[in-house]
């Protein structure tokens, strides 16, 4: 089966709702549905979150970066930090956590490379969100930044099914069918529950439109992924069609507000993208 071929047919699948998730994304899953719970206490998520290492340790640098931490008081429990960051954010993180996972464990260095560099440009992207929400588009910054953290969760699909279809991740771009990321990432954002919001904002994304000004989620993640000093593997690479590759930050934002942005929140989005490194 050549590439071309190769994704159609996982584009197929996922358009059927036939998704293969790795195994280790399941205590993610279970931990995001149980947060869904409203009647969920702080109690209960603490003690579900402490069953996962590697999400309580992004719990507490999470609580403990500039963006959540302004009093500069530093916490190193999970209890304290849950109730600090509240519970949507703590799904978010636990979403976070499953898309990181859903590439899979790759015996290819290749492959790990690529899985790397997206969750780098995810990170970035997500923590950039979170200060334009709040700065130029005056969106909700906890909705940006859960939207900045599934945007590329199609990605992190086609990286885990690389396995089986060889080849996958090499070629040029007029080799993929324009409709495939949307496809693949339409599914999974469905089967993660993610917010119709979310859906319509990464929807936004794939459309490459930016309103002027910019006022929406949509927007907040284009300007994002605009601004993101690290740019996506699979764009380099041809896999995944880049819908917002045009150089549109200057007609939205003047040179100096932008700068102004970017030096005021620098420590915010460091402190954020470190503490969501995976």
């Amino acid at each position: 089966m050549n590439r071309i071929e190769a994704l159609k047919t996982i584009t197929a699948q996922a358009a059927s709702g036939d998704l293969v998730f790795p195994t280790g994304i399941d205590v993610a899953l279970k931990i995001q549905r149980a947060l869904d719970d409203l009647d969920c206490h702080i109690d209960t998520a603490a003690r579900l979150v402490v069953g996962e290492p590697l999400l309580a340790a992004r719990v507490v640098a999470i609580a403990n970066s500039v963006a959540y931490n302004r009093s500069g008081q530093k916490i190193t429990d999970v209890r304290n930090a849950v109730s600090r960051i509240g519970l949507r954010t703590l799904r978010t993180l636990a979403t976070a956590l499953a898309t990181r996972q859903m590439a899979g464990a790759s015996s290819d260095p290749e492959i790990r490379s690529i899985a790397a560099r997206l969750w780098e440009h995810t990170a970035h992207v997500a923590a950039l969100a979170h200060v334009i929400a709040r700065r130029v588009t005056h969106q909700d910054p906890e909705t940006a930044l859960f939207a900045g953290i599934v945007h590329e969760v199609g990605g992190f699909y086609l990286i885990s099914r690389a396995k089986d279809f060889p080849g996958l991740l090499v070629g040029e771009p007029g080799d993929w069918a324009e409709s495939a990321e949307a496809e693949i990432g339409r599914a999974i954002l469905t089967r993660l529950a993610v917010p119709d919001a979310v859906m319509q904002a990464i929807e936004a994304q794939w459309e490459g439109y930016l309103a002027l000004p910019p006022v929406t989620l949509g927007d907040t993640l284009l300007l994002a992924n605009e601004l993101s000093p690290v740019t996506s593997p699979l764009y380099e690479i041809g896999t995944i069609r880049n819908g917002g590759s045009a150089p549109i930050i200057d007609s939205v934002i003047d040179e100096q507000t932008l700068s102004g942005i970017l030096a005021e929140s620098a420590a915010e989005v460091e402190s954020l993208t470190v503490a969501l490194r995976f």
